[in-house]
């Protein structure tokens, strides 16, 4: 992919957090960007090549943020920040890129495990759901675990993924809470989904937040599952910047257990639990510390 281009989908990228109204400076950092790309004299591919990230960012003068999307262009020749943007989301082309998995693999990943993201897949390749899938060996296995390592620019110590800047789940509840109120008062832009969207209709909510120099970009989860299981409003992905990648979670209605009826973070589970031993939601949606004697056994 050529600069001009990388800078022309940079300033796509702009353009609509400014109609989605997004935070003005993260709308000014992806204007910068783009210029900034434009000007690079050599191909921003043989730059990472040659230098790694540290190079891409040095040569383009964009922070850690916005040059792993430098890297993921340069590395797939798409950005999935632009697909949501535009509500191009599709979980499974997006598992299909990975070198190793096909269209009927990425479907049967997305179907049966419920896999909508790179990182998903990370976990599952780290947890053997996937050595337990038919047609993934070993061989392809550690295949598909290198790539993910490149494209999600994975630091790695003795085998594992080291994940910095964890929001607590606290923050991801508040942004959770913050974007079903405000689709439900109809005050958030809605983008126009291509997939289970046969009307073209401009549905879906979207919000752009912040909290301190975190951002992020939350969506109802428009996926096969979603739509299988009737959640499409109940559950909630938030897509936000977290160190050298950008991560996702999905915070839905729990069904079972002491949660049933709460709001959660899938996969953060006990933190959830321990966090309504301590709040209260208070009738006006806030969170109200308990006192010592309150809180549940």
């Amino acid at each position: 992919m050529h600069n001009v281009e990388i800078g022309r989908r940079l300033e796509e990228v702009a353009d609509l957090l400014e109609a989605q109204r997004a935070n003005p400076f993260r709308v000014q950092a992806y204007r910068r960007a783009a210029e900034s790309v434009r000007r690079v004299p050599k191909p921003l591919a043989e730059v990472w090549h040659e230098q790694g990230d540290q190079g891409l960012r040095a040569v383009s003068g964009v922070g850690e943020r916005l040059g792993t999307a430098l890297r993921t262009l340069i590395t797939t020749g798409r950005l999935p920040m632009l697909d949501r943007l535009r509500g191009q989301t599709d979980p499974v082309k997006l598992l299909e890129s990975v070198p190793g998995i096909g269209h009927v693999m990425a479907e049967r990943l997305h179907d049966e495990l419920g896999i909508d993201s790179l990182e998903d897949l990370e976990a599952a390749a780290h947890d053997n759901r996937l050595s337990d899938l038919a047609g993934i060996g070993k061989k392809k296995l550690a295949g598909i675990v290198d790539s993910l390592a490149m494209r999600l620019g994975r630091v790695r110590r003795e085998g594992h993924t080291l994940h910095t800047d964890e929001p607590s789940v606290e923050e991801l509840l508040d942004v959770d809470r913050e974007y079903r109120e405000k689709a439900n008062a109809d005050q958030l832009p809605k983008i126009t989904p291509r997939r289970f969207n046969p009307g073209g209709e401009a549905w879906l909510p979207v919000l752009h937040t912040h909290r301190g120099e975190r951002n992020y970009t939350v969506l109802y989860s428009n996926t096969a599952r979603a739509h299988e299981f009737g959640r499409i409003r109940d559950w909630v992905v938030l897509y936000y910047d977290g160190g050298q990648d950008e991560r996702q979670v999905t915070v839905i209605t729990s069904q079972r257990g002491n949660l049933s009826g709460k709001r959660i973070v899938r996969g953060r589970e006990s933190e959830c639990e321990q966090h309504y031993r301590t709040y209260t939601t208070t009738p006006d949606g806030c969170d109200e510390i308990n006192s010592p004697r309150s809180v549940p056994s």
